[in-house]
């Protein structure tokens, strides 16, 4: 990759220096940065009070979606759940509207079983896909135990997770949580699989490449669809005409070009 081209005298570099032109926008932009704007939209207010299940017993007196402003709305603002409830009622207030407000053992219940609908993607058309993974380490919560009294190191574990991205939009199209010992490419597939949209480009890195892997993109999104996957440095001809390009690319221009 470019950024792993420079690493051995990336240290001997200048630090790159910007200078602010648009003053005027930039000064403005600051106090926005503290604009509370906050509106509830019609589908909100609808649909703020849960449904009746039509079953016996006790029925829920907010629905999903009630929740789910609140939890996000505390994120968002850093609040504890105490003050999540003041806040979300003053919301209310301000804006006249006669809607109950779940108090914070509601919230903390509801927030253990609550299923958040991810956003569909509006933009149309196919879409550029770039897939990447990276290692989560799991803590089990001793560390600082083992560092203050000195307890032998126990075996770490790790995650790896793996995920589409669209560069146009900037959304995250898909997801996927696997262990360590899964592979880049045997986690595409089922990542593949959550992409709803069409796709006419996919860019990862050399640990995509092979015949297999472009056969499963294929399979996918189409035989139209373009692979930009840099093969790596001891890569040969084989073949895919498209892979035999990017090695041929690369023996006459460089990796960098």
């Amino acid at each position: 990759m470019p950024f792993k081209f420079n690493a051995s005298w990336r240290d001997k570099f200048a630090k790159a220096k910007y200078r602010v032109t648009n003053w005027a926008e930039y000064n403005e932009a600051l106090p926005r940065r503290g604009d509370v704007t906050v509106w509830f939209g019609e589908d909100a207010v609808s649909g703020w009070c849960a449904m009746r299940s039509g079953k016996r017993g006790g029925q829920q007196r907010y629905s999903d979606l009630a929740i789910e402003m609140c939890l996000t709305l505390r994120v968002v603002f850093g609040l504890p759940l105490r003050q999540t409830q003041g806040f979300v009622r003053s919301l209310l207030q301000l804006m006249e509207l006669d809607l109950p407000v779940p108090d914070y053992s509601t919230l903390c219940r509801r927030a253990q079983t609550l299923l958040i609908v991810p956003d569909i993607r509006t933009a149309g058309g196919p879409i550029t896909l770039i897939v990447d993974s990276t290692g989560l380490r799991v803590h089990g919560g001793r560390d600082w135990m083992r560092k203050k009294h000195g307890l032998p190191k126990a075996r770490r574990t790790w995650r790896k997770l793996h995920i589409g991205f669209d560069p146009e939009s900037g959304e995250f199209v898909a997801s996927r949580l696997t262990t360590e010992h899964v592979g880049d490419p045997g986690a595409l597939p089922a990542l593949l699989a959550e992409v709803a949209g069409p796709v006419h480009r996919f860019i990862a890195d050399g640990a995509y490449d092979g015949t297999p892997t472009a056969a499963t993109i294929r399979q996918a999104f189409g035989a139209d669809v373009e692979l930009i996957i840099p093969p790596p440095k001891n890569a040969v001809p084989g073949e895919c005409a498209e892979r035999n390009a990017h090695v041929e690319m690369i023996a006459k221009g460089g990796r960098m070009a």
